[in-house]
């Protein structure tokens, strides 16, 4: 099935304005949607993370993930899948739907999970993915579990062992994890805490989010003035700064998360202003490093509308966050083409991640 690349910027930032969850409008997801279907079954180019234990591990991307093997990286791979749970529900008759859902059935069967949690259980791979495409498993996770459609819902006990042992992998590390990593790539703690914590949230795992909560203030209840004229690192994806926040507006109630982030990021205007935080600046889109600055734009805009969901009505700082969230999302969407594979392979799930309004508070 092929559908349109191309969307007019305009088209884009009118529905971001003015319809948060694309009403019943699914055409501005179409190439999100075909980015993934191009992808998740597609083992080659790919990067893999493997430790091996003997010569007999040297093996294919799809033995080694029988139900992950695509879209470049196991993490991508996982996060793919769920921009195709999150599409195929939220928009059924969609043209893409069926494809979507076919794909989804074709990874997630009992063999293939059985196979992922042997692989993600074996000796020696204790930090597999952690915390981020653990934290992306959990997402998909919580979306099949949640989804108004039967068909996904039936996929989440299939998939609810792989869930537990990426939750137990969190779980066993963040007692232990003495210091939070504070970077903008997959080890960053902060974001992938604020994913887990809302699986745990919307799986009634409630000893897991109070250690993610308890965690989360031993890591950064003291923090005062991130540092925001350091970022953008030069590779990022995500914000060191707006991530800590994005995790902290999750788990404190809104009186006293707003007074925490007056402290955190004094930076925030109260005039409605959104020049204080400019979007990053991409110089080559077929760079795989560089093109994580896209992605950087992508997930700063949801982290800021995130915070903003978070804060009592009325804060000052609300306009604020809302438009400098708007002039993050026009500076990326439109680049969200797929036109390198460096991209294509992972940023149609930060564009539908952004655009579905997943992580603000309703």
């Amino acid at each position: 099935m092929k559908f349109s690349k191309a969307l007019p910027v305009a088209a884009i930032a009118h529905i971001f304005l003015t319809t948060p969850t694309f009403a019943q409008d699914y055409k501005p997801t179409e190439r999100f949607a075909e980015l993934a279907l191009k992808c998740v079954h597609n083992e080659y180019p790919n990067h893999i993370s493997h430790a091996l234990n003997s010569a007999k591990d040297a093996q294919e991307p799809h033995v080694l993930y029988p139900a992950f093997y695509g879209c470049l990286d196991w993490h991508s791979s996982v996060h793919g899948h769920w921009l195709l749970a999150k599409l195929a529900g939220t928009y059924p008759n969609a043209p893409y739907a069926a494809d979507a859902k076919a794909a989804l059935k074709q990874s997630i069967t009992p063999e293939n999970i059985a196979g992922e949690v042997a692989y993600l259980n074996t000796q020696g791979r204790a930090s597999f993915e952690r915390p981020y495409g653990l934290a992306w498993a959990l997402q998909l996770h919580k979306e099949l579990l949640t989804s108004k459609d039967a068909d996904l819902r039936a996929l989440a006990p299939i998939f609810e062992p792989l869930a537990e042992a990426s939750a137990n992998k969190i779980k066993t590390w963040l007692p232990k994890l003495n210091y939070p990593i504070r970077i903008g790539e997959h080890n960053q703690t902060a974001f992938g805490l604020g994913l887990a914590y809302d699986w745990a949230i919307a799986t009634g795992d409630k000893n897991f989010a109070e250690l993610i909560k308890s965690r989360g203030e031993y890591y950064y209840g003291n923090d005062k003035n991130c540092p925001l004229s350091y970022e953008p690192d030069g590779e990022a994806f995500l914000s060191p700064c707006l991530g800590e926040a994005s995790l902290m507006a999750r788990i404190l109630p809104p009186a006293e998360f707003a007074k925490w982030l007056k402290t955190f990021l004094p930076q925030i205007p109260k005039d409605g202003s959104a020049k204080w935080l400019y979007p990053a600046i991409v110089t080559d889109r077929s760079d795989p490093k560089l093109a994580h600055l896209d992605g950087l734009n992508l997930s700063r805009a949801w982290m800021l509308n995130t915070i903003a969901s978070h804060l009592p009505k009325g804060d000052a700082r609300i306009k604020s966050l809302h438009l400098t969230a708007k002039a993050h999302a026009d500076a990326a969407l439109p680049n969200v083409t797929g036109e390198h594979y460096e991209g294509g392979h992972w940023l149609g799930t930060f564009a539908v991640y952004l655009l579905t309004q997943e992580g603000v508070k309703k």
